[in-house]
């Protein structure tokens, strides 16, 4: 029986947002130090397969200038409900999210890595898929933008696992499904 988990990675601001409401990411630069990868490589490491929402997929395209470096390491699905070609070493999925995190869940393989938006979050945490949320949290209050938890999900219970706390202020908590 294969062990894989659907982990998300991702960061967000203390007061609760993922980006600013014009899909700002600036901020995340406030805790960049040399040398200091906040476990990230590590954490590539155990993964082979990659989910991401088509909003988050567009603004990370925008902001590298149409580079998604993600496809050069990792198996790379974009959650969309458009038909749309594969690209670049990306499927463009618009099926059942349930469906095909299960049919991952079975291959063989490593983790698989969901770095949002917070609808496909949502999705994830309504069927409860999510096995463990690593959430790096941004010592700043953006007051408004766009919220990782949009609410609206059933209770889900967590166990906490050590988090991990760095010189910039940066906490990054880390749960599994209990």
């Amino acid at each position: 029986m294969n062990n894989r988990k659907l982990i998300l990675y991702i960061s967000m601001s203390v007061d609760g947002y993922l980006a600013t409401e014009d899909d700002g990411l600036d901020w995340l630069s406030l805790v960049d130090r040399e040398g200091e990868d906040y476990s990230y490589f590590s954490f590539v490491e155990s993964v082979d397969t990659y989910i991401v929402g088509r909003k988050t997929y567009e603004v990370v395209m925008k902001l590298t200038n149409g580079v998604f470096a993600q496809a050069d390491q990792f198996k790379c699905f974009v959650i969309t409900s458009q038909k749309r070609e594969d690209e670049n070493g990306v499927t463009f999925y618009n099926g059942d999210l349930e469906e095909l995190i299960l049919k991952l869940k079975k291959e063989n393989g490593k983790n698989i890595y969901c770095d949002g938006g917070a609808q496909v979050v949502k999705t994830l945490m309504d069927k409860n898929l999510i096995d463990e949320y690593i959430i790096s949290v941004i010592p700043t209050f953006l007051g408004s933008g766009k919220r990782l938890f949009v609410g609206g999900t059933p209770p889900i219970n967590l166990k906490p696992l050590p988090s991990k706390y760095y010189e910039s202020g940066l906490v990054q908590l880390h749960y599994e499904k209990a």
